[in-house]
């Protein structure tokens, strides 16, 4: 279970990250709710799955996957420039992630 919570909460990373950059520096009301809820369900989630794995591999994996899932919604929605590199780059962070779960 603190794995699929850790999983939801890595994803709502992405969420309010995402969300932060469409607040325009909190002058937009909307994004600026998104990112408040949204970061708040991410930190709560993340501290529930902190409690069976280990601080290092749940914040890297929360890191991993709030980072990938947040490049490839900006470079899906153009937002962001894509490249073979880049998605290369992404890909290994998914990788990495998956090998942190397997060696848990």
């Amino acid at each position: 279970m603190s794995w699929i919570i850790l999983v939801i909460s890595g994803i709502l990373e992405a969420v309010w990250a995402t969300a932060l950059g469409r607040s325009e520096g909190f002058t937009r009301l909307w994004p600026s709710v998104v990112f408040v809820g949204a970061l708040a369900a991410s930190m709560v989630g993340l501290a529930f799955a902190m409690r069976d794995i280990p601080v290092g591999t749940a914040y890297a994996v929360w890191v991993g996957i709030g980072a990938a899932l947040t490049v490839g919604y900006a470079m899906f929605f153009g937002g962001e420039g894509v490249s073979l590199v880049k998605l290369l780059l992404v890909i290994g962070i998914v990788a990495c992630v998956v090998g942190l779960k397997v060696l848990h």
